[in-house]
C-alpha cells in the first residue's frame, strides 16, 4: 500500500485551557489528509463531485495514543486500506514530527452516491479511478 504524508501545523484554536489538542480535531486532519491524498492522485474532491460523484462518510474511529500541542506540526500518514468498488476504506497515522511518537491513528470508511443520493459504482463511471483506487490498495 502506498503511504501518502500530509503535514499540518497545530492551531492555537484546535487545543485546550492547556493547549492540548481538541481530539475532535483529528477527525478534521483525516479530511485534510485525505482530501490531499485525491488531489495527489489526481482526483481531487472538486473535480469528483463536480462530475457527480460523493463520497460522504459512513464511518470513522480514531484511537489516541498521545497528546498533541499548540505548534506541533503533525505528520498524517494516509493509506487506502481498502476498496470494494463501493465502498472506500482509509487508514491514518498521526506522529508529531519533532519527536517521530506516534500520537493516534484512525480509519474512516466512504461509500460513493450521486447528487440524489443514489449509491454509485465508480467501475462504470470512472473505470480509471476505480483502477488507480484497487491498485493503491493491493499490498507492495
Amino acid at each position: 500500500m502506498k503511504i501518502f504524508t500530509y503535514e499540518h501545523m497545530v492551531h492555537y484554536y484546535e487545543t485546550d485551557q492547556m493547549k492540548v489538542v481538541h481530539h475532535s480535531n483529528y477527525i478534521r486532519w483525516m479530511e485534510e489528509a485525505r482530501t490531499a491524498l485525491l488531489k495527489e492522485i489526481g482526483w481531487p474532491f472538486d473535480m469528483l463531485e463536480k462530475n457527480g460523484l460523493i463520497s460522504p462518510v459512513v464511518d470513522v474511529n480514531c484511537k489516541y495514543m498521545r497528546s498533541m500541542h499548540y505548534d506541533d506540526i503533525v505528520e498524517m500518514r494516509t493509506r487506502i486500506l481498502e476498496f470494494t468498488g463501493i465502498r472506500l476504506h482509509v487508514g491514518y497515522e498521526f506522529y508529531n514530527k519533532a519527536t517521530g511518537e506516534l500520537c493516534a491513528k484512525g480509519d474512516s470508511t466512504h461509500c460513493f452516491i450521486d447528487p440524489d443520493g443514489r449509491p454509485v459504482i465508480v467501475k462504470k463511471i470512472y473505470p480509471e479511478f476505480h483502477e488507480l483506487l484497487q491498485s493503491l490498495s493491493k499490498e507492495d
